[in-house]
């Protein structure tokens, strides 16, 4: 294979990277936190921005140093994503619980229709939930780059092998890296902006269907986290 032949399946891996179970799960649960479309996206954005980041420092470091990362530390950091995944979900369902959160289909002036899921909590009038003037949270998502790190350190071992097998370069394997990484973001993207639309169409149903997606998401989050806590946490033992 030519050197762009294999830079260009190396953007496609990244691409293809962003679907793994473990990676749509986490999204996904970080998504019932977002409150439209471009806001989903972004959550999608940051993930793959902290995995990149994240692979590109150690991955970089591992590759520069010509160091091997022991089985057992992947391993580490594989069931550290397991943790992760079962904290996220379990905030989630915490989250539908303790705080009594409302859908509703919502415009201002000078923008577009679009949804809120936000809490009641504390208000018991029933005038209350009749008022929708609230601010619109802003701010960079930390959290999805956050867990996109953890993504990137625990996936870095694996892929600066597979660098380094393809090229035989540390230079070569960075710039591979990089491009994986590129792949990543615009599949979670990409990805991101699917989950957004059971989520936006679930507004239209109000708050039984997004509770629901929302529950769901956070479940399967926690069974798969659960699942790789058991399966590396045995292989640690």
């Amino acid at each position: 294979m030519t050197l762009a032949s294999i830079l260009a399946l190396g953007f496609l891996l990244g691409l293809r990277h962003a679907t793994d179970a473990d990676h749509l799960a986490a999204v996904a649960t970080l998504a019932t936190r977002s409150r439209s479309m471009a806001q989903t996206v972004a959550q999608g954005i940051a993930w793959g921005a902290g995995h990149t980041l994240m692979l590109l420092l150690f991955g970089g470091v591992v590759l520069m140093l010509g160091a091997v990362v022991p089985p057992r530390a992947g391993q580490a950091l594989e069931f550290m994503v397991g943790v992760m995944l079962v904290l996220l979900g379990a905030d989630a369902l915490n989250r539908l619980r303790r705080e009594r959160i409302h859908v509703h289909a919502h415009r201002h002036a000078d923008v577009d229709t679009h949804f809120h899921a936000h809490s009641h909590r504390g208000e018991h009038a029933p005038h209350d939930f009749a008022r929708h003037e609230h601010a619109h949270p802003r701010g960079f998502p930390a959290r999805a780059l956050l867990v996109g790190a953890v993504h990137g350190l625990a996936g870095s071992a694996a892929l600066v092998m597979l660098s380094l097998e393809e090229l035989q370069s540390p230079a070569l394997g960075f710039v591979y890296i990089a491009i994986f990484g590129l792949g990543s973001i615009l599949g979670m993207a990409l990805l991101s902006a699917v989950i957004a639309v059971p989520l936006r169409m679930s507004s239209l149903h109000l708050t039984r269907a997004h509770d629901g997606l929302s529950a769901l998401f956070g479940l399967g989050t926690v069974l798969l986290g659960g699942s790789i806590v058991y399966r590396v946490g045995f292989a640690l033992a």
